[in-house]
């Protein structure tokens, strides 16, 4: 019996146009100085306070460099911290006190707070040894991370995340839930993802929304893991560069990635196709809701496969390289959805033959056996034989 076929999509199979990514206020290794920023933050005893915590980054990393950083009434209001009275009192616990009154004095006149443990008397045991450019800018990044706009409004928790979460991602891939995420931040992660900080979370995996990559920490490894601690963990392949690593590839595989690269509809930065193409591939869990929701999805996408197929063939054309996964389901209008349900979906359709792909190879999804175009039949057109 035959199965009817649908007539394409022109909105879902014309790609549409992308705007240039915001460039990224942190270099690699300012990156891994942000990073060191929140870890010091972490380490001090202020309980589950995430305004103290939020107050003292801020003043930790004004202070950076020579133990003591000014900060002004206007900048204390601007945290909009719940209690910030109280954050006050939890600081001068540690022995950081302001040389003036933040709360009742002139809010425009800067009070220096004093940080023991940065300044010279800790030496060498401090924790931030900062210069100049990486302490301004890992501050710039803290005050724009704050102050970005699905964040600003939220909690003091959900913000205190927001700068973990993007100190320990990077702009294209998963990141992995920091093992030095204070535990009250991690009940505000869905305030995070509701409010469109967050493209994905799954588990322990997360993904910045487009609207903040440009916030991530980033990391000096080509395939954008945390980095290792210990000697012996770092492969010949992970230390391998991207022209290294082409020089290597086959003559089919480099053409393959030279269309990626060079594809004027994506628009790819070298760095993403460099972490796509050398990463490690990260199997992903699939948990009993996943394959719930995977099945009540496949409920309200009955005809998913010759659609799908359709879809990836019309990329292939444009594109001179086929979707990923992501690129597939928004393609195709699926809305938002978690990567480990995105993974089970195009898995399903691969299964079922109507997509193939050349796993791992990323951008290689294409039409399976079970698509047969009309033109190829010879049946009516939006009709196919079995």
């Amino acid at each position: 019996m035959p199965n009817t076929l649908p007539a394409p999509s022109i909105a879902a199979a014309v790609p549409t146009a992308q705007r240039a990514p915001l460039p990224h206020l942190l270099t690699p290794c300012q990156g891994e100085a942000a990073r060191s920023l929140l870890a010091f933050v972490g380490s001090l005893p202020l309980g589950e306070s995430s305004d103290a915590q939020l107050l003292a980054a801020v003043i930790a990393i004004r202070a950076a460099r020579d133990g003591s950083g000014n900060l002004t009434g206007m900048d204390l209001r601007a945290l909009r911290l719940g209690d910030a009275e109280g954050a006050l009192v939890a600081l001068s616990g540690l022995g950081w006190q302001p040389q003036g009154d933040l709360l009742a004095g002139d809010p425009s006149t800067p009070v220096p707070v004093t940080v023991p443990e940065l300044s010279g008397e800790a030496r060498p045991g401090r924790s931030l040894l900062f210069g100049k450019s990486k302490r301004s800018r890992v501050s710039g990044w803290t005050t724009r991370t704050l102050a970005a706009k699905p964040v600003k409004k939220t909690s003091s928790s959900a913000r205190l995340a927001a700068l973990f979460l993007a100190a320990y991602s990077t702009s294209d891939r998963d990141g992995i839930l920091p093992a030095g995420l204070p535990a009250q931040c991690h009940a505000a992660l869905p305030e995070l993802l509701a409010k469109n900080f967050l493209a994905e979370l799954a588990g322990d995996r997360y993904q910045l929304s487009e609207a903040v990559r440009h916030l991530s920490g980033r990391y000096l490894e080509p395939d954008g893991q945390p980095p290792s601690h210990g000697a012996g963990n770092n492969s010949a392949s992970e230390q391998m560069s991207w022209d290294d690593w082409k020089a290597r590839a086959s003559t089919a595989l480099r053409r393959h990635v030279e269309n990626v690269e060079g594809c004027p509809l994506c628009t790819f930065s070298t760095a993403r196709v460099a972490e796509a193409f050398m990463r490690k591939a990260v199997p992903v869990q699939r948990g009993e809701d996943t394959r719930s929701a995977c099945v009540e999805w496949e409920r309200t996408q009955p005809d998913r496969g010759p659609r799908a197929a359709e879809f990836a063939a019309a990329f292939r054309a444009d594109h001179g390289h086929g979707p990923s996964f992501k690129q597939l389901c928004k393609g195709m209008g699926w809305g938002k959805q978690p990567r480990a349900l995105r993974v089970l979906v195009v898995g399903g359709l691969i299964a079922d033959g109507w997509l193939t792909n050349t796993d791992p190879v990323p951008w290689t999804l294409r039409p399976g056996q079970a698509y047969r175009p009309a033109v190829q039949t010879g049946l009516p057109s939006g009709r196919r034989g079995r």
